[in-house]
Order: C-alpha cells, then sequence, then structure tokens
C-alpha cells in the first residue's frame, strides 16, 4: 500500500508531463501504441546453421527472447509499468509466453513466465526455454499458473467475478501477494506470442488491464519479400523477413526512448553472435 510493491519501486523522479499521462490515460488500452518490425532473417539463418554444425540446435524463439531480456537489461525504462497512477520499475526481467501441448484444437495451453537477470548468454535462455517447454508440453503437465487457475475457477460463476475484483483491488493497492504476482502471467516485463508455430501471421495483441505488462510482441511465420539491397545502386532482391507485431504502452517512457530501444534489439536480432557474450552489468533505471 502507499505506492509500496514487491514486485518494483516506485520512480519518484520523473518528468511531469510523463507523472500526468496515467492519469489522462488511466487504462492500458489507452495508452497502446502499435508498431510493425521486419526482421531479415539472414542474420539468424546464418548464426542457426554456424551452432548446427556444434551440435547445438536454436529457434528464431530462443533468439527473440535472449534479445529482449538483452535489450530490456540495457534499457531499463522498457521495464517500468504504471499501477494506481504511479510509474514503477520492476524488480526483476521477466518474460510470459503460451504453450500448446499439442497443435490440435482440442488441446489444452498453458502459460510459462520466465525470470532473467539480464546478463545471460542466447545459450543460457535456449537451456532454461528448453526446460520450461519440456516441463510444460506433456499433455499430463500441471504448473503453478495452471493449478492457480483451476482454483479460481471451481467456484460459480458469480464468485470468479468477486474473486477477480478482489485481486484487480489488491493489485492497485499493492496488497496482492507476492506469491500470487509470480504465478500470474499478467504480472510481467513482456508477454511474447509466437504466431509463426502454427503457421499464422504477425497481430497486433493487445495488453491488459490487469496485471503490469507494458509490451506485448507478436511472432508472425516467416515470408519471401522483396527489398532493397543497395539504394544507390538501385538494386532490389528477395530476402526472408520475420515481422514483430509491437504493442507497447506508451505511458512507461518517451517515443525516442522506444525508437533507440528497439533498434538495439533489432541490432542483436541482426547479429545473434553478439548475444554469446554474456551481459556484464544490467543497466539501472533511475530513483
Amino acid at each position: 500500500m502507499f505506492g509500496l510493491r514487491s514486485d518494483g519501486k516506485r520512480i519518484k523522479t520523473i518528468d511531469p508531463i510523463m507523472k500526468l499521462t496515467p492519469h489522462i490515460m488511466p487504462q492500458r488500452n489507452d495508452a497502446m501504441v502499435m508498431s510493425l518490425y521486419d526482421i531479415d532473417c539472414k542474420g539468424m539463418d546464418g548464426y542457426i546453421f554456424a551452432k548446427r554444425k556444434e551440435g547445438l540446435h536454436y529457434t528464431y524463439m530462443d533468439i527473440v527472447i535472449a534479445a529482449m531480456a538483452r535489450g530490456i537489461a540495457l534499457r531499463p525504462k522498457l521495464n517500468r509499468f504504471i499501477m494506481n497512477g504511479r510509474i514503477f520499475k520492476r524488480n526483476d526481467i521477466q518474460i510470459a509466453f503460451t504453450l500448446k501441448k499439442a497443435l490440435v484444437d482440442s488441446a489444452d495451453e498453458t502459460t510459462v513466465k520466465l525470470t532473467f537477470k539480464g546478463t545471460e548468454t542466447l545459450a543460457d535462455v535456449h537451456e532454461m526455454l528448453q526446460k520450461e517447454i519440456d516441463a510444460n508440453s506433456k499433455v499430463v503437465a500441471v504448473n503453478d499458473t495452471d493449478k492457480l487457475a483451476k482454483l479460481l475457477t471451481i467456484v460459480p460463476n458469480f464468485m470468479i467475478k468477486f474473486l477477480i475484483g478482489c485481486l484487480k483491488f489488491m493489485d492497485k493497492h499493492g496488497m496482492l501477494p507476492k506469491s500470487v504476482i509470480n504465478l500470474s502471467p499478467f504480472h510481467t516485463s513482456l508477454f511474447i506470442t509466437n504466431m509463426k508455430s502454427i503457421k499464422m501471421n504477425y497481430v497486433f495483441h493487445h495488453i491488459y488491464n490487469f496485471g503490469t505488462t507494458s509490451m506485448f510482441i507478436s511472432m508472425g511465420k516467416e515470408k519471401y519479400e522483396p527489398m532493397v539491397l543497395d539504394a544507390d545502386e538501385e538494386k532490389i532482391g528477395v530476402a526472408k523477413i520475420l515481422k514483430l507485431g509491437i504493442v507497447i504502452d506508451e505511458r512507461i517512457c518517451d517515443g525516442l526512448y522506444y525508437g533507440n530501444s528497439f533498434r538495439e534489439m533489432k541490432r542483436l536480432l541482426d547479429n545473434p553472435f553478439l548475444l554469446d557474450t554474456p551481459l556484464e552489468k544490467r543497466v539501472e533505471d533511475q530513483k
């Protein structure tokens, strides 16, 4: 309560305009900004093929998550969130995603949330990701998030509404237990959905009013598209492009910071070999 939370610290030295913004746009769906990023797969493919010769098998999902975790570690304002009109910096770097247990309509879904220090290499991220996928992809597997969801839905519908209302009130006022926040996929730095895995194009997915997620990224199925290879020589070619649909909460930082941040992430995606070297130290946000 009183601006104190278990998952973040309130930022007090904030620009007056930024401080007013959450009161002008009180909901996240008021403040959603959408952007499409085209990523040339050449760099990622080169990395994947090089590692395959070493007996290592990486995916685009590994690289994208590693680049996003590193990007947030380098650009800490991306890890802020708004709650009850206040701006907080998140304690941890967390990325959540939904996992389909089998590629059939009837298969259940589960949600996984990974916590990063921000200094991990791509190999570290791959190992963490693979461990969670292996543990949760079995049809009979039930993680703690699934158990919490089941617990909240064993009561009648009117009670579900009451319980969710209580959780929202507690979250708004900093009273939501840390154990619940740790399990909640809605309390995360970034939520990512891999539409490529079900052979679909990217989408612009809304960010949730419940919880603290300030960014949602959708990976679409890669496609071959014409592109300019050399503007001076007017040379045009074909490239394999991975499209990322990005939705952000514009209230946590200004447009220039967002632009520079995603340029940094694109630099890492264009050359994943940069992620083989651990980050020496995570950049800290202001107080």
